[in-house]
């Protein structure tokens, strides 16, 4: 089933929410149900960016209470690479009768977010050009959140777009300062890539919290404080090479 971020896995942007606001749970669970979703499925998402949007579906049904949810891992690359077929036209399922709920994800608020450093980590999982306000092709304001580390999210992947094995995860978010007590929170531009860096998080053996908002939202809101340049938080070790995990493997608890 084709499923278009824009239009149903996020609302209309909106400056005081940020560029894609998570929908109501009424209009995504509509959604999942169009999808053909029924209780008690097993749903596997993919993309063919290294899972950078997937993710997102990934988190949002994870978050409504649905828990048999997983990312191929590599993606539709990954699958041609092992030789499994693939077909063109439009798949149409019957509605699903799927019930979704909300808040089973941890996220975090735009207020908690300027707070979080204080006892906390907050990770910037935009590329380090936009973090140190070099670039910024979309948002209003240039920079980053005060007090959040650096950590894109591509780093988190193989040149294939799969996962980075566990131990080698673990060790890049130890060297961002994680440890197993810390509170660790994510952002991006709009919540969509953090998603992605929520589940290797996870993978690593982190319980993360999303910023939805993220910062389309914080730069919005003049009276956020924006930071920019390299500060003794910008952490960025190159994202470490290694053998794939395999593909379908699950992101999920």
């Amino acid at each position: 089933m084709f499923v278009d971020l824009p239009t149903e896995l996020a609302d209309h942007a909106q400056p005081g929410l940020g560029r894609h606001p998570l929908p109501i749970r009424e209009r995504f669970q509509g959604s999942a149900r169009q999808w053909g979703i029924n209780e008690y499925d097993t749903v596997v998402a993919y993309d063919n960016s290294g899972n950078m949007a997937a993710a997102r579906a990934w988190w949002m049904l994870r978050n409504a209470g649905f828990d048999s949810v997983y990312l191929l891992d590599g993606g539709l690359a990954a699958w041609r690479a092992a030789g499994y077929p693939v077909e063109t036209g439009e798949v149409s399922p019957a509605v699903g009768n799927v019930t979704l709920g909300e808040g089973h994800m941890p996220a975090i608020t735009e207020q908690e977010a300027g707070q979080w450093h204080h006892d906390g980590v907050l990770l910037d999982a935009r590329a380090g050009e936009r973090y140190r306000g070099e670039v910024e092709p979309i948002d209003p304001r240039a920079g980053h959140i005060p007090g959040a580390v650096s950590a894109p999210t591509t780093g988190n992947i193989t040149a294939d777009g799969t996962f980075l094995p566990v131990e080698e995860l673990r060790r890049r978010f130890e060297e961002l300062g994680l440890e197993q007590s810390s509170k660790v929170a994510v952002y991006c531009g709009s919540g969509v890539t953090a998603s992605h860096e929520i589940a290797a998080l996870e993978i690593a053996g982190y319980r993360a919290a999303l910023y939805p908002g993220s910062f389309s939202q914080w730069s919005n809101n003049a009276a956020n404080e924006v930071a920019a340049g390299s500060a003794a938080f910008d952490v960025q070790p190159a994202g470490p090479s290694g053998t794939s995990t395999a593909a379908g493997s699950s992101v999920g608890a």
